[in-house]
């Protein structure tokens, strides 16, 4: 039986989610779904990969395990929208972000879909929600880092080619100021390019847990995959994946000490 996600504790008051680089697919959906739709093209691929000094660094971590497919953990229950006027992709998505039909038979009813929620999302905002109250209590905040990864070219989301470093804070809404200029310091000084609030700026996990004023700050990171692995392949490049988890690793810690002097 495969567990809903894995996770691990660290000894920071930093969490790490990665909600989108499951694969795995119940039985049953499996059948009633497309060629392209069996092929997952739109995991976070690697991610947790790529995030695996996290735990030298003493953060925590928290992994799904199925796919966004399946259930997306990063829109609300209620799926609601994150960007109006832009494309809906959705709580339980029948189409692919290039537009292509997930199932080759019915789509996902209501009933499924509160099943999804159910098995799947529950626990794993659960999880997020009990580490969030456990980090403030013993260190007065908390952190979370929520961590993405898209192909560089997704033209029905957005126009060109996205920047390599992408972070989303609502806004500014989500984290304190002293932590979102931290990280996007770090990250402008890096050899990547960098968009902040851009095309993306948090999506529900980062909307719904940033609380500054609670003592719950989050940040979203969207990575164009280029940055980290072949796309046209989805085979993940160690040489590219080394360097650019130096500057993630330089990211992180600045969080965490941009925290550290705010406390």
């Amino acid at each position: 039986m495969i567990d809903v996600f894995n996770s691990y504790e660290g000894e920071l008051p930093l969490l790490i989610s990665v909600p989108h680089d499951g694969w795995h697919l119940p039985g049953e959906l499996q059948g009633r779904m497309s060629k392209i739709g069996l092929t997952l093209p739109d995991t976070d691929w690697h991610v947790a990969e790529l995030y695996d000094f996290a735990r030298d660094l003493g953060a925590s971590m928290l992994v799904a395990n199925f796919s966004r497919y399946v259930v997306d953990l990063n829109r609300s229950a209620s799926d609601e929208e994150l960007y109006p006027g832009q494309l809906v992709t959705g709580l339980c998505p029948e189409q692919t972000f290039s537009g292509e039909d997930i199932y080759s038979s019915r789509g996902v009813t209501e009933q499924e879909k509160a099943d999804r929620l159910s098995k799947y999302w529950r626990p794993y905002h659960t999880y997020i929600d009990a580490a969030l109250a456990a980090m403030r209590a013993e260190h007065g905040y908390a952190l979370l880092w929520d961590a993405h990864s898209i192909p560089s070219l997704v033209p029905r989301l957005f126009d060109g080619e996205l920047p390599e470093l992408n972070i989303g804070t609502n806004d500014g809404k989500s984290c304190a100021a002293a932590m979102q200029a931290a990280v996007a310091d770090i990250a402008s000084a890096s050899p990547y390019s960098v968009a902040v609030n851009g095309r993306f700026k948090g999506g529900y996990i980062t909307r719904h847990y940033g609380r500054p004023d609670d003592g719950v700050h989050a940040i979203q990171l969207e990575i164009a995959q280029r940055a980290y692995m072949d796309e046209a392949t989805t085979v993940f490049d160690a040489e590219k994946a080394g360097r650019l988890r130096e500057t993630l690793r330089r990211i992180l810690e600045a969080y965490v000490d941009a925290a550290r002097e705010l406390a």
